[in-house]
Formats: C-alpha cells, sequence, structure tokens
C-alpha cells in the first residue's frame, strides 16, 4: 500500500469517490471548494432574499434560521452557535448553574466523553458520571439506581458511537421521566435528530418537547457547511448568548453557514424518512452478501463473520464489522471506486478497544443511495471481497 502520507491517501480517497458514478452517499465537504460556494451561491436564493443585508453578530439570516429551528423543534427561542462542541458545553453549564449541581450524567460513548478531549471538565467545570456502559442508552431503572445525583441528564440520540442506535418511544419517555423524578433536567444531544423521526413514529417537535433544551447539528444529515442550533427556554438562550460570547463563539459574520442551513432544512429534512427507509434494504443486503457471497467473483467464501449493527438500522446510518485489517479494508474500497466507479465503502477503522484484526466503517445513505437495489448491493459486495482477498495476499507478503 506504499508509504504516502495521510494527505496523499485523502486526496486519493476525494478523488475516488468524487469520480463514482454509483456511491451511497455523497458527502458535500468532499467537493472543491470552488463548486461548493458556486452551489450556494446558485442555491441559496431560494431560501432567502440575497438583497438583504448581512448579518453582523447575528441578526439578519442568522436570526431567520434561530426562528425557523425554534419553532420547528416546538421551543421558544434558539441560538446559532458555530459549533455542536460549545452548544452543548454552554447548555450544560447553564443547566449547572440552574440546577445547583454541575454532575452531568451521560453514556461514556456520548460525543462530549470521546470526541472533546475532555471539555466537559477542563473547560466548563462539570463532572461526569455514567448510569450505564451497555452499549445502548441507559434506561429509566438505570437512571432510578445511580448513585449520586446529578443535575442534568444528557442524552445522545441516536448514541452514535454504539452503532447510530436509539431507544424505543417508550423507553425514551421513561427515562426522561426517570431523571425529573430525581429533579433534574433533561438536555437533548440531538446532532442527528433530525433522522429519528420515523424509528419514534413522532414529529420533531414531539420528540425534542421531551427535552428542556436540545442542540441540532446543519452539517451531519442537513448537509450545511457547519453550524449548531441550542434550542430551550427564552431565559436560558438569552444565558446561553452570553456564555457563547465567553467562549469566543460570537462570530462576525455567519451567513454562508447560515444559508446553508436553511438549504438543509428545504431540501435534505424531508428527504431523511427515505434515506431511513432505504438504509434498511441496503443493510439487509449486506448482511445477505456477507452471509452467502457468489463465487465467480473472486472470493466464494464468505468472511469467517460480520456484523452489521443494528441488523434493522434506526437511522439511515449503521456500522459493518469485519474480522480484518483497516487498512486492508480501505484499501480494497477505494480500488473498488477507482477500478469500478462504485464506492460501497468508504473509510474502515480499527476496532479501538476490541481485538487487533478487527475493523468497522459506517454507512450513510443519502440521496445517490435511493438508486441502489438490493442485487446492485449484492454485486458490490462481491467485489469488494475480491480486492479483500487480493489486499490481504499483498499485505502479507509484504509482512513476510
Amino acid at each position: 500500500m506504499g508509504d504516502t502520507s495521510e494527505q496523499d491517501e485523502r486526496r486519493r480517497r476525494l478523488a475516488a469517490w468524487q469520480a463514482s458514478g454509483r456511491t451511497l452517499w455523497r458527502n458535500s465537504a468532499d467537493r472543491p471548494v470552488g463548486e461548493r460556494l458556486a452551489t450556494l451561491a446558485d442555491d441559496a436564493s431560494t431560501v432567502y432574499d440575497l438583497d438583504e443585508w448581512t448579518d453582523v453578530y447575528g441578526g439578519g439570516v442568522v436570526a431567520d434560521l434561530e426562528s425557523k429551528v425554534a419553532a420547528l423543534l416546538g421551543f421558544p427561542a434558539a441560538a446559532f452557535f458555530p459549533t455542536g462542541t460549545m452548544a452543548q458545553q454552554v447548555a450544560l453549564r447553564c443547566w449547572a448553574g440552574r440546577t445547583g449541581n454541575a454532575t452531568v450524567a451521560l453514556h461514556p460513548l456520548a460525543h462530549p466523553e470521546v470526541h472533546e478531549g475532555g471539555a466537559l471538565s477542563v473547560v466548563s467545570g462539570l463532572r461526569t458520571i455514567h448510569p450505564t456502559s451497555e452499549p445502548r442508552l441507559p434506561t429509566a431503572d438505570e437512571i432510578h439506581a445511580t448513585d449520586e445525583p446529578f443535575g442534568t441528564l444528557m442524552l445522545e440520540l441516536p448514541l452514535r458511537d454504539a452503532g447510530y442506535v436509539l431507544p424505543t418511544w417508550d423507553e425514551l419517555v421513561a427515562v426522561v421521566a426517570a431523571a425529573r423524578e430525581r429533579d433534574a433536567v433533561v438536555h437533548f444531544d440531538g446532532a442527528r435528530l433530525w433522522e429519528c423521526v420515523t424509528h419514534f413514529g413522532r414529529p420533531l417537535e414531539g420528540i425534542a418537547g421531551l427535552a428542556d433544551s436540545v442542540y441540532v447539528s446543519f452539517y451531519k444529515s442537513l448537509d450545511g457547511l457547519s453550524g449548531a442550533m441550542l434550542v430551550g427556554p427564552s431565559a436560558m438562550v438569552e444565558e446561553a448568548r452570553v456564555w457563547r460570547h465567553r467562549y469566543g463563539g460570537q462570530v462576525f459574520q455567519q451567513y454562508p453557514a447560515a444559508l446553508s442551513a436553511l438549504l438543509g432544512l428545504e431540501r435534505e429534512l424531508p428527504r431523511l424518512p427515505s434515506y431511513v427507509a432505504h438504509a434498511r434494504v441496503v443493510a439487509a443486503a449486506l448482511a445477505d452478501a456477507f452471509a452467502e457471497p457468489a463465487a465467480g467473483a473472486g472470493a466464494d467464501v464468505a468472511p469467517p463473520w460480520f456484523r452489521v449493527h443494528p441488523r434493522r438500522p434506526h437511522t439511515h446510518q449503521f456500522q459493518v464489522w469485519l474480522p480484518y485489517d483497516a487498512r486492508v479494508l480501505s484499501e480494497a474500497a477505494v480500488r473498488q471506486a477507482e477500478e469500478t466507479g462504485v464506492t460501497l465503502f468508504r473509510r474502515w477503522f480499527d476496532s479501538g478497544a476490541g481485538p487487533p484484526g478487527v475493523a468497522m466503517t459506517e454507512v450513510t445513505l443519502g440521496s445517490a443511495g435511493l438508486e441502489w437495489t438490493a442485487d446492485d448491493v449484492r454485486q458490490a459486495v462481491r467485489e469488494f471481497l475480491a480486492r479483500v482477498e487480493t489486499e490481504r495476499t499483498r499485505a502479507d507478503g509484504t509482512a513476510d
């Protein structure tokens, strides 16, 4: 696989994904700068009057976006933040002051615990406890059984690092009630809340309304440039604006991010239920193909084991696990894209806490993936596994 820099490998992957005629998901962040700017300039007028003045420290299109999201989620107020990390830290800090308890109950796989460098404690002076370590959100019984008091329960919906998993609606209602019985407030990490409506069978407003505050992202599912929104009670959101300034989030102008968020709400949000439905078709076809890959494509033996998780995805994203080195799988994936014009998988990652030689990838189903039939998926898996065998042989030869 050669001694190339990560930047070279990234360029290679981007070129292969961009050139692919068939892919499950096209991420706008993978496109060249000029192309993305041109698209935003061409499309923005469909969601906002471009003769209006730009925003300055809020106002303008940013204020319009805040009003729209507050109404959509059923809250009286909303504040735009440059990042979800900042929005969530501010929310939890505000609630700590109001409850008089700086302890936050959350899952050990929640975003602040895994992806933020310990910011809740280092930057915000908060302490975290874990009601459960199971790869799912806590149950009501686990909330009741937590040994010490906490001021806020934070629930990540869906729990991304456990496989984009969600509780049932009744379980979610029960866990929120259990937190309230313990005199705690409830905050939803709703970075991907937008795609939860299919699983819960409830509108966005009904889901968000269970919590005292909610954060949502604009780039993860809505294909925006960046940015996040914190919604909650008016007094709490006003306090959050003060903390946003203190944290360095009072950005001079943010109209490109706000315009792209409005476009995402207009275009991607209505499509998400169709992505979720088709992700279930794709996941089932992947499982079938890994269990019984067809002969004749160079890979007529199934992997020793595999895992599609959840087997029936809760959202339009899910995990796939295989018992091979991540570098082998990533190379096989990019070669498939380069040689066939089909991107089935993107990057693979070592299992981390698990045994060596086990890797995981995340699959996202977007508009491009709606064209795939189950047969298309099965054929793509056969072609992928053929390249996996080639790369494994090459890697073994290099090691020798």
